[in-house]
Protein backbone atom coordinates (compact mmCIF):
# COMPACT_ATOMS: atom_id res chain seq x y z
CA UNK A 1 0.00 0.00 0.00
CA UNK A 2 1.07 3.43 -0.96
CA UNK A 3 -0.05 7.26 0.99
CA UNK A 4 -0.51 10.16 -0.81
CA UNK A 5 0.59 13.13 0.64
CA UNK A 6 -0.68 16.53 -0.32
CA UNK A 7 1.01 19.84 1.37
CA UNK A 8 0.24 23.04 1.25
CA UNK A 9 1.17 26.12 3.40
CA UNK A 10 -0.97 28.88 4.72
CA UNK A 11 -1.31 31.45 6.94
CA UNK A 12 -2.02 30.67 10.76
CA UNK A 13 -5.50 32.33 10.14
CA UNK A 14 -6.20 29.96 7.25
CA UNK A 15 -5.44 26.52 9.44
CA UNK A 16 -8.35 25.27 10.85
CA UNK A 17 -10.10 26.03 6.78
CA UNK A 18 -7.56 23.99 5.26
CA UNK A 19 -7.58 20.80 7.61
CA UNK A 20 -11.50 20.90 7.36
CA UNK A 21 -11.20 21.18 3.76
CA UNK A 22 -8.38 17.84 3.85
CA UNK A 23 -10.60 15.90 6.27
CA UNK A 24 -13.88 16.57 3.37
CA UNK A 25 -12.21 15.46 0.81
CA UNK A 26 -11.65 12.19 2.50
CA UNK A 27 -8.13 12.48 3.95
CA UNK A 28 -7.38 9.65 6.67
CA UNK A 29 -5.32 12.07 8.73
CA UNK A 30 -4.29 15.87 8.62
CA UNK A 31 -0.87 17.23 10.02
CA UNK A 32 0.63 20.58 11.03
CA UNK A 33 4.07 21.77 10.24
CA UNK A 34 6.20 25.06 10.77
CA UNK A 35 7.19 26.53 7.49
CA UNK A 36 9.73 29.29 8.88
CA UNK A 37 11.53 27.61 11.75
CA UNK A 38 9.66 29.33 14.33
CA UNK A 39 9.97 28.62 17.91
CA UNK A 40 7.05 27.91 19.89
CA UNK A 41 6.66 28.80 23.65
CA UNK A 42 4.81 25.75 25.68
CA UNK A 43 1.08 26.83 25.87
CA UNK A 44 -0.90 29.18 28.14
CA UNK A 45 -4.00 27.67 29.47
CA UNK A 46 -6.62 27.21 27.28
CA UNK A 47 -4.19 27.83 24.23
CA UNK A 48 -3.47 26.05 21.02
CA UNK A 49 -0.20 27.76 19.43
CA UNK A 50 0.60 27.36 15.99
CA UNK A 51 3.09 29.00 13.98
CA UNK A 52 2.47 31.96 12.00
CA UNK A 53 3.07 30.06 8.49
CA UNK A 54 2.08 26.06 8.68
CA UNK A 55 2.54 23.83 6.20
CA UNK A 56 -1.25 21.53 6.16
CA UNK A 57 -0.37 18.13 5.33
CA UNK A 58 -3.57 15.95 4.20
CA UNK A 59 -2.67 11.97 3.94
CA UNK A 60 -4.69 9.31 1.70
CA UNK A 61 -4.80 6.12 1.35
CA UNK A 62 -3.52 4.91 -2.00
CA UNK A 63 -4.09 1.56 -3.92
CA UNK A 64 -4.09 0.11 -7.30
CA UNK A 65 -8.04 -0.63 -6.42
CA UNK A 66 -8.65 2.80 -5.53
CA UNK A 67 -6.48 5.29 -7.00
CA UNK A 68 -6.23 8.74 -5.69
CA UNK A 69 -5.95 11.56 -8.25
CA UNK A 70 -3.84 13.87 -6.98
CA UNK A 71 -3.80 16.37 -9.74
CA UNK A 72 -8.20 16.52 -9.22
CA UNK A 73 -7.21 17.27 -5.72
CA UNK A 74 -5.15 19.77 -5.74
CA UNK A 75 -6.98 21.79 -8.29
CA UNK A 76 -9.96 21.51 -5.95
CA UNK A 77 -7.39 22.97 -2.89
CA UNK A 78 -5.89 25.57 -5.01
CA UNK A 79 -9.64 26.86 -6.20
CA UNK A 80 -10.84 27.22 -2.18
CA UNK A 81 -7.04 28.22 -1.63
CA UNK A 82 -5.75 30.21 -4.78
CA UNK A 83 -2.49 31.85 -3.52
CA UNK A 84 -1.36 28.91 -1.35
CA UNK A 85 1.62 26.92 -2.54
CA UNK A 86 0.27 23.33 -2.98
CA UNK A 87 2.80 19.80 -3.87
CA UNK A 88 2.15 16.44 -3.04
CA UNK A 89 4.16 13.29 -2.83
CA UNK A 90 4.02 9.49 -2.65
CA UNK A 91 4.87 7.14 0.85
CA UNK A 92 5.61 3.68 0.92
CA UNK A 93 3.47 2.09 3.90
CA UNK A 94 4.84 2.38 7.21
CA UNK A 95 4.15 1.99 11.06
CA UNK A 96 3.02 6.03 11.13
CA UNK A 97 1.78 5.57 14.96
CA UNK A 98 5.67 5.03 15.69
CA UNK A 99 7.66 6.74 13.06
CA UNK A 100 8.30 9.74 15.50
CA UNK A 101 10.53 7.48 17.69
CA UNK A 102 12.88 7.78 15.02
CA UNK A 103 13.87 11.01 15.95
CA UNK A 104 14.70 10.81 19.73
CA UNK A 105 17.85 9.75 21.14
CA UNK A 106 19.27 9.37 24.68
CA UNK A 107 20.82 13.06 25.61
CA UNK A 108 23.20 13.48 28.52
CA UNK A 109 22.33 15.73 30.91
CA UNK A 110 25.21 15.54 33.32
CA UNK A 111 27.65 13.04 33.90
CA UNK A 112 26.07 10.13 34.64
CA UNK A 113 22.74 11.84 34.11
CA UNK A 114 20.80 10.14 31.12
CA UNK A 115 16.98 10.92 29.55
CA UNK A 116 16.44 7.77 27.81
CA UNK A 117 13.77 7.06 25.32
CA UNK A 118 12.04 3.65 26.96
CA UNK A 119 12.69 1.99 23.49
CA UNK A 120 16.41 2.34 23.45
CA UNK A 121 19.31 0.97 25.13
CA UNK A 122 20.71 3.64 27.81
CA UNK A 123 24.43 4.80 27.20
CA UNK A 124 25.52 3.90 30.37
CA UNK A 125 23.62 0.87 32.53
CA UNK A 126 25.35 2.53 35.90
CA UNK A 127 24.11 5.66 35.31
CA UNK A 128 21.14 7.58 36.61
CA UNK A 129 18.72 7.16 33.54
CA UNK A 130 15.44 8.21 33.27
CA UNK A 131 13.28 6.43 31.01
CA UNK A 132 10.77 8.42 28.95
CA UNK A 133 7.87 8.08 26.82
CA UNK A 134 6.73 11.66 25.67
CA UNK A 135 3.36 10.60 24.66
CA UNK A 136 1.37 13.67 23.94
CA UNK A 137 2.61 15.45 27.40
CA UNK A 138 5.16 18.62 27.36
CA UNK A 139 8.58 17.84 28.65
CA UNK A 140 11.22 15.41 26.81
CA UNK A 141 14.73 16.84 27.70
CA UNK A 142 14.92 18.23 24.13
CA UNK A 143 13.51 21.53 24.71
CA UNK A 144 16.39 24.01 26.79
CA UNK A 145 14.07 24.81 29.64
CA UNK A 146 13.13 20.93 30.74
CA UNK A 147 17.01 20.83 30.20
CA UNK A 148 18.17 23.67 32.17
CA UNK A 149 15.97 22.03 34.79
CA UNK A 150 17.34 18.66 34.98
CA UNK A 151 20.76 20.21 34.80
CA UNK A 152 19.95 22.10 37.82
CA UNK A 153 18.32 19.08 39.58
CA UNK A 154 21.57 17.19 38.80
CA UNK A 155 23.45 19.22 40.78
CA UNK A 156 21.56 20.16 44.00
CA UNK A 157 21.47 18.12 46.73
CA UNK A 158 17.95 16.28 46.98
CA UNK A 159 18.98 13.32 49.34
CA UNK A 160 15.30 12.83 51.17
CA UNK A 161 14.03 15.78 49.76
CA UNK A 162 10.20 16.96 49.25
CA UNK A 163 10.00 18.23 46.27
CA UNK A 164 7.26 20.09 44.23
CA UNK A 165 7.15 19.76 40.29
CA UNK A 166 4.63 22.40 39.31
CA UNK A 167 3.98 22.33 35.45
CA UNK A 168 5.31 18.52 35.23
CA UNK A 169 4.11 17.87 31.85
CA UNK A 170 5.37 14.84 31.07
CA UNK A 171 6.76 14.28 34.52
CA UNK A 172 10.20 14.23 33.54
CA UNK A 173 11.31 16.54 36.31
CA UNK A 174 9.74 14.43 39.10
CA UNK A 175 10.77 11.15 38.15
CA UNK A 176 14.68 12.81 37.45
CA UNK A 177 14.02 14.46 41.18
CA UNK A 178 13.24 10.94 42.87
CA UNK A 179 15.99 9.38 40.65
CA UNK A 180 18.61 11.47 42.19
CA UNK A 181 17.45 10.52 45.74
CA UNK A 182 14.57 12.75 46.37
CA UNK A 183 11.94 10.99 49.24
CA UNK A 184 8.90 12.43 47.51
CA UNK A 185 7.37 14.33 44.83
CA UNK A 186 3.93 15.92 44.49
CA UNK A 187 3.73 17.12 40.97
CA UNK A 188 0.54 18.78 39.66
CA UNK A 189 -0.45 20.31 35.80
CA UNK A 190 -4.17 21.93 34.56
CA UNK A 191 -3.77 19.12 31.90
CA UNK A 192 -5.17 15.55 32.63
CA UNK A 193 -3.19 14.36 29.76
CA UNK A 194 0.21 15.63 31.81
CA UNK A 195 -0.89 13.94 34.92
CA UNK A 196 -1.46 10.39 32.79
CA UNK A 197 1.65 11.16 31.29
CA UNK A 198 3.51 11.70 34.82
CA UNK A 199 2.12 8.60 36.26
CA UNK A 200 2.72 6.61 32.99
CA UNK A 201 6.44 7.66 33.25
CA UNK A 202 6.95 7.20 36.63
CA UNK A 203 5.98 3.79 36.70
CA UNK A 204 8.32 2.96 33.95
CA UNK A 205 11.08 4.36 35.76
CA UNK A 206 9.76 2.47 39.42
CA UNK A 207 9.25 5.41 41.73
CA UNK A 208 5.36 5.79 41.36
CA UNK A 209 4.92 5.26 44.90
CA UNK A 210 6.45 8.12 45.90
CA UNK A 211 4.80 10.60 43.82
CA UNK A 212 1.52 12.22 43.82
CA UNK A 213 0.53 14.12 41.19
CA UNK A 214 -2.89 15.27 40.00
CA UNK A 215 -5.08 18.86 39.06
CA UNK A 216 -4.47 21.80 41.02
CA UNK A 217 -7.26 21.31 42.96
CA UNK A 218 -6.04 17.74 44.00
CA UNK A 219 -2.69 18.56 44.71
CA UNK A 220 -3.55 21.85 46.63
CA UNK A 221 -5.82 19.12 48.81
CA UNK A 222 -3.24 16.57 48.79
CA UNK A 223 -0.21 18.98 49.96
CA UNK A 224 -2.36 20.48 52.27
CA UNK A 225 0.02 22.98 54.39
CA UNK A 226 3.20 20.67 53.81
CA UNK A 227 6.50 22.41 52.57
CA UNK A 228 8.61 21.71 50.38
CA UNK A 229 12.58 21.61 50.47
CA UNK A 230 12.82 22.13 46.78
CA UNK A 231 10.05 23.21 43.62
CA UNK A 232 10.81 23.26 39.98
CA UNK A 233 8.21 25.00 37.59
CA UNK A 234 8.87 24.62 33.73
CA UNK A 235 6.11 26.84 33.10
CA UNK A 236 6.00 30.24 31.00
CA UNK A 237 6.80 34.01 32.48
CA UNK A 238 3.18 34.77 32.59
CA UNK A 239 2.17 32.12 35.08
CA UNK A 240 5.38 32.31 36.98
CA UNK A 241 4.95 35.79 37.99
CA UNK A 242 1.37 34.93 39.20
CA UNK A 243 2.07 31.94 41.26
CA UNK A 244 5.13 33.64 42.96
CA UNK A 245 2.85 34.07 46.21
CA UNK A 246 1.59 30.63 45.90
CA UNK A 247 5.39 28.97 45.57
CA UNK A 248 6.55 31.09 48.42
CA UNK A 249 3.83 29.37 50.40
CA UNK A 250 4.61 26.05 48.94
CA UNK A 251 8.16 26.17 49.94
CA UNK A 252 10.18 26.26 53.74
CA UNK A 253 12.51 29.02 54.91
CA UNK A 254 15.72 28.28 52.66
CA UNK A 255 13.94 25.80 51.02
CA UNK A 256 15.67 26.02 46.89
CA UNK A 257 13.85 26.55 43.55
CA UNK A 258 14.22 26.87 40.05
CA UNK A 259 11.82 28.29 37.13
CA UNK A 260 12.06 27.65 33.93
CA UNK A 261 10.18 29.04 30.59
CA UNK A 262 11.72 32.46 30.29
CA UNK A 263 13.15 34.09 27.59
CA UNK A 264 16.20 36.67 28.28
CA UNK A 265 13.84 39.25 27.87
CA UNK A 266 11.66 38.60 30.62
CA UNK A 267 14.23 37.70 33.51
CA UNK A 268 14.13 41.11 34.58
CA UNK A 269 10.22 40.96 35.39
CA UNK A 270 10.32 37.72 36.79
CA UNK A 271 13.30 38.37 39.28
CA UNK A 272 11.41 41.19 40.15
CA UNK A 273 8.25 39.86 41.76
CA UNK A 274 10.44 36.94 42.75
CA UNK A 275 12.86 39.43 44.89
CA UNK A 276 10.05 39.84 47.00
CA UNK A 277 9.49 36.21 48.63
CA UNK A 278 13.13 34.61 47.21
CA UNK A 279 16.39 35.22 46.99
CA UNK A 280 17.91 34.82 43.27
CA UNK A 281 21.54 33.38 43.10
CA UNK A 282 22.04 32.22 39.69
CA UNK A 283 20.50 32.89 36.29
CA UNK A 284 21.63 30.33 33.26
CA UNK A 285 21.16 30.89 29.86
CA UNK A 286 21.11 27.93 27.18
CA UNK A 287 20.42 28.13 23.17
CA UNK A 288 20.85 32.34 22.78
CA UNK A 289 17.48 32.87 25.09
CA UNK A 290 15.90 30.17 27.22
CA UNK A 291 16.90 31.01 31.15
CA UNK A 292 16.85 29.05 34.37
CA UNK A 293 16.01 31.43 37.34
CA UNK A 294 16.70 29.66 40.74
CA UNK A 295 17.76 30.29 44.59
CA UNK A 296 16.14 30.17 47.72
CA UNK A 297 13.35 31.48 49.81
CA UNK A 298 13.63 34.12 51.93
CA UNK A 299 14.57 32.90 55.50
CA UNK A 300 11.47 34.59 57.32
Amino acid sequence: MKWLQIHITVDQAQVDFAETLFLSLGAVSVTLDDAENQDLLEPLPGETPLWNKVIVTGIYQHTDDAPVDAELLMQFITDQLPNAPIRFDELEDQAWERAWMDYYEPIEIANKFWIVPEWLEAPEADAVNIKLDPGLAFGTGNHASTFLCLQWLGKTNLKDKIVVDYGCGSGILGVAALLLGAKKVYATDIDPQAVLATKQNAELNGVLDQLFVGLPEEFNAEFNGQKADILVANILAAPLMALAPEFANLIQPEGEFALAGVIEEQVEDVSNVYNAFFDILNIEKREENWCRISGKRHSV
